[in-house]
């Protein structure tokens, strides 16, 4: 099937894709800087994972036709296969720092800044590809990156403010340099994250519903033991669901099943798609965050928009 009531799959991926990049974003942006009382970032990390792994459950017994035939899939490809599920704590575990360092920047980057810092994963992702895979890069792929990392380096520049966003915190240089950190870090952890799960799946017949699940319930146990050791005296004096508002609740849902969506929809895209969807999620972020929270465009932030954005598709179309 290649259209849906006449529409061409891979436009309604590109449209996905475009929600879901910026969607995720906004909401979870306006979910930290609410007034009132916040909810506890390692709390929605495990609430996310828990989803995730509920949601691909669901969906293998949907493949599958049945949750009898569902249960017997997944203990023919998880528990009988113990080495391969092994193999996936490490990428769970990164996917799980990264998710909670995104929730925390967030806080601290507003939605533009962070959504163009975060096109760095493509540079981390190309570098661990090239050292651990010795996969080749062709010129423009180079040029591209070094454009997409003089792009950021200009976005970074201590000359935009807000006028809605006072808070002091947020608009100090360390909350900036936190958020910036963080963001890196992210990006590393999902570059080498990514490149590691390339390498296993190599060979591999399970499907990503499966994969999905054990990384779920990876990411669920390693989740509540950072929340158990981080935030466990606060989550048990304030309760697990404190602070949580409708922006909160969307964030949840659009890490959990988000991720699967487009998971589903990414195989009828080509990179030069994803790419113009990330250049349209980039746009729609700084167009709202313009709106809603008062974000200024500077001209060495719109120039280092433009060179993210032209990186991006040049990476993608080479």
């Amino acid at each position: 099937m290649d259209s849906i009531a006449g529409v061409p799959i891979k436009y309604i991926s590109l449209f996905v894709l475009v929600i879901q990049n910026s969607a995720y974003i906004l909401t979870l942006r306006a979910s930290r800087i609410q007034p009132g009382e916040m909810y506890i970032p390692t709390t929605a990390v495990v609430l996310s994972e828990v989803l995730k792994m509920i949601g691909s459950i669901f969906l293998v017994f949907i493949q599958e036709r049945g949750i009898v035939a569902g249960l017997k899939h997944m203990q023919r490809e998880i528990f009988d296969k113990p080495r391969t599920t092994a193999k996936l704590l490490v990428p769970a575990g990164l996917y799980t720092f990264q998710n909670t360092l995104i929730v925390l920047a967030v806080g601290l980057l507003d939605a533009a800044t962070f959504q163009l810092t975060y096109q760095l994963k493509v540079l981390t992702t190309a570098l661990f590809s090239v050292f651990l895979l010795g996969k080749r890069l062709s010129k423009w792929q180079w040029m591209a990156l070094v454009l997409l990392t003089l792009g950021i380096a200009l976005i970074q520049m201590p000359s935009n403010t807000s006028a809605k966003e006072t808070d002091d915190s947020e608009s100090s240089v360390f909350a900036q340099f936190a958020g910036l950190l963080m963001v890196i870090t992210a990006c590393f952890s999902s570059g080498f994250a990514g490149v590691y799960f390339e390498k296993m799946l190599k060979g591999e017949t399970s499907g990503i519903w499966i994969m999905n699940i054990v990384l779920g319930a990876y990411g669920t146990l390693l989740g509540t033991a950072a929340l158990a050791w981080s935030d466990g005296a606060v989550v048990r004096e304030r309760g697990f669901f404190v602070g949580y508002t409708n922006y909160a609740v969307a964030g949840v849902l659009l890490q959990a099943f988000g991720g699967l969506v487009v998971a589903v929809v990414v195989k009828y895209a080509d990179n030069i798609l994803k790419g113009f969807a990330t250049s349209i999620s980039i746009i729609i972020s700084c167009i709202v965050s313009i709106q809603l929270f008062g974000f200024v465009v500077t001209s060495m932030f719109a120039l280092g928009a433009l060179m993210v954005i032209g990186a991006t598709f040049l990476y993608s179309y080479v």
